[in-house]
C-alpha cells in the first residue's frame, strides 16, 4: 500500500510569489518599481467539477529515483511523486553544445544513469557528463558523412550500459555508455523526431511516417514493425511509446494510439483521439505529442485535438474521456493526473474518474497588455509536493499539487521548452540555448 504524504508543505521552502526566496531556495532581486500585473491574468476555460471542492487530494509519499533512463523517466512514464531536498540550490551549469536556431531545434530530453547524464544537442552531437561536477566524459557527432541537414533528432534511451539514439537521419544507433563507442547503427528508411523507448532488450522507435520498429537491443536487428496512418503535418518532436506488462502503447501523429504485444507486435487494440476538433485552429492537428502513461492497468493519453482519455490496458475500453487538449505529457501520481492544456492551464484530474479537481491558469503572454510573445509551457513534474512547469519566457513556476496555488518562481538561463528531469535528488533544466543547469 502506498504511503500517504502530509498535505502540509511546511519546511519545503515553497513560498508565495513576492517573498524573499524562490521555490528553488535562491534569493530574488529587489522588486522593480512599477505596476504589478498578476501572472494569472487569463481567460479560464475549464472549471472544477461540482463536489470536488470537498475532496482532499492525497498523494503517495515522495521517493528518490536513482535514474531517468529515457524520455518521460521509466519505460511506462509513471514517475509518481519524486523526492528532492528541502532547499534546492544550483550546483553547476554547463553548455551541452549547440542550442536552438532558425534551422535546427533542440528537442532532446537528457537521460541519467549511474553517475552520468547524457545529452544530444541540436546538431546531433551526443555528450556524457559527470552528474556531480558537470565535467564532460565523452562526445560523439552522429551526423553521417556528406549530410548537412536533418538535425532535428528524436532522442535518447538507456538500458544495460547502452545508450540508444534516434536521429533525423533515419538511424537508430546504440552507443557504449562508458566511452561513446558505436555498437551498431540501423537505418529504418525514414527520419525520426520521437525518442525511443527501451525495455527488456527491445528498442521501440517511431518514424515520421508513423511506423513503429521493434529492434533487438544487442544487434539492431528488426524484430517486427507496425504502421499507423501517415500524417502530412505534425508538431516538432514526438512522443516515445510507453512499455509495461508485456505491452507497448504507441502514439502516432495521426491521433491514433495502439497497444501491441512486446514479443511479436500483435495488435491488442487501437483507438483514435482525433475526433474532437475545432476549425480554424491548431487543434486541426490531431497529433499525440505528449507521452502516454501506463500505470496500474490504465493508459492515460492526451492529444492536441482537445481530448484526454483513460483506457483499460488489456481491453482497450475507454474508462473516461474529457474535452481537454494538450501537447505535453500527463503526470500521474497516486489517484491523480496533472496536465498542461493548450490554453496554458495546469489541471488536476482524478485518474479513475476524469473529474477536474482544480484549474490554475498560467500566463499566456510575455506582454500581457498587448498580448504579444505567446508563452509555451512544458511539464509538469511532481517533486516533494511541488508541481514544476517551465516556460519559453525563461521562468520556472511551482504550484501546489493539492490546490493548484502558485507557490514560487525562478528565472532560467534562457527559454525552456524541454520538460525538466530528476534523478538522485537532482533537478535538471535544459534551456533552448543548450545550457544544462543542475539543482540539488
Amino acid at each position: 500500500m502506498l504511503k500517504i504524504s502530509k498535505l502540509s508543505i511546511v519546511g519545503l521552502c515553497l513560498i508565495a510569489l513576492g517573498g524573499c526566496d524562490t521555490f528553488l531556495g535562491t534569493k530574488t532581486k529587489k522588486p522593480l518599481p512599477g505596476e504589478r500585473i498578476s501572472i494569472l491574468v487569463h481567460e479560464q476555460t475549464l472549471e472544477p467539477d461540482a463536489g470536488t471542492e470537498n475532496e482532499s487530494i492525497r498523494l503517495p509519499a515522495p521517493t528518490v529515483n536513482q535514474e531517468w533512463p529515457q524520455a518521460g523517466g521509466y519505460p511506462n512514464h509513471a514517475m509518481h511523486h519524486i523526492k528532492v531536498g528541502d532547499r534546492l540550490q544550483e550546483i553547476w551549469s554547463i553548455g551541452i553544445g549547440s542550442g536552438s536556431s532558425t534551422d535546427d531545434k533542440l528537442i532532446t530530453q537528457p537521460v541519467v544513469s549511474g553517475d552520468r547524464i547524457f545529452t544530444m544537442d541540436s546538431e546531433s552531437v551526443v555528450r556524457a557528463f559527470d552528474i556531480n561536477s558537470g565535467d564532460e566524459a565523452w562526445e560523439i557527432d552522429l551526423t553521417p558523412d556528406h549530410e548537412d541537414d536533418g538535425h532535428v533528432s528524436g532522442g535518447l534511451a538507456l538500458e544495460n550500459g547502452r545508450l540508444f539514439v534516434t536521429t533525423g537521419f533515419a538511424e537508430v544507433i546504440a552507443l557504449n555508455t562508458t566511452d561513446g563507442k558505436v555498437l551498431w547503427r540501423r537505418n529504418v528508411g525514414t527520419p525520426m523526431r520521437a525518442p525511443p523507448a527501451v525495455r527488456g532488450n527491445r528498442v521501440f522507435a517511431v518514424t515520421l511516417t508513423n511506423k513503429l520498429f521493434a529492434l533487438n537491443g544487442s544487434t539492431g536487428e528488426t524484430l517486427w514493425n507496425h504502421a499507423g496512418i501517415e500524417e502530412g503535418t505534425n508538431f516538432l518532436g514526438g512522443a516515445a511509446p510507453a512499455v509495461d506488462g508485456g505491452v507497448v502503447v504507441v502514439p502516432y501523429s495521426s491521433g491514433e494510439v495502439a497497444a501491441l504485444k512486446v514479443e511479436n507486435g500483435q495488435e491488442l487494440w487501437s483507438d483514435s483521439l482525433a475526433g474532437v476538433r475545432r476549425p480554424n485552429s491548431t487543434t486541426l492537428l490531431s497529433s499525440i505529442r505528449g507521452r502516454p502513461v501506463i500505470d496500474r492497468g490504465i493508459v492515460t493519453v492526451i492529444s492536441n485535438s482537445n481530448l484526454i482519455t483513460a483506457i483499460n490496458l488489456r481491453t482497450g475500453r475507454r474508462i473516461w474521456d474529457r474535452a481537454i487538449g494538450g501537447i505535453e505529457s500527463p503526470w500521474v501520481a497516486g489517484e491523480y493526473i496533472f496536465v498542461l492544456t493548450n490554453n496554458s492551464e495546469l489541471v488536476a484530474l482524478g485518474r479513475r474518474t476524469g473529474r477536474i479537481h482544480w484549474v490554475t491558469p498560467l500566463p499566456q503572454w510575455e506582454d500581457q497588455e498587448d498580448k504579444e510573445g505567446r508563452i509555451i509551457w512544458t511539464g509538469p513534474i511532481l517533486i516533494s509536493d511541488r508541481l514544476i512547469v517551465a516556460g519559453s519566457n525563461g521562468e520556472a513556476i511551482s504550484a501546489s499539487p493539492y490546490t493548484g496555488k502558485i507557490l514560487g518562481k525562478v528565472e532560467m538561463p534562457d527559454s525552456v521548452t524541454i520538460s525538466p528531469i530528476v534523478a538522485k535528488g537532482t533537478v535538471y533544466f535544459l534551456s533552448d540555448d543548450a545550457d544544462l543547469v543542475a539543482y540539488r
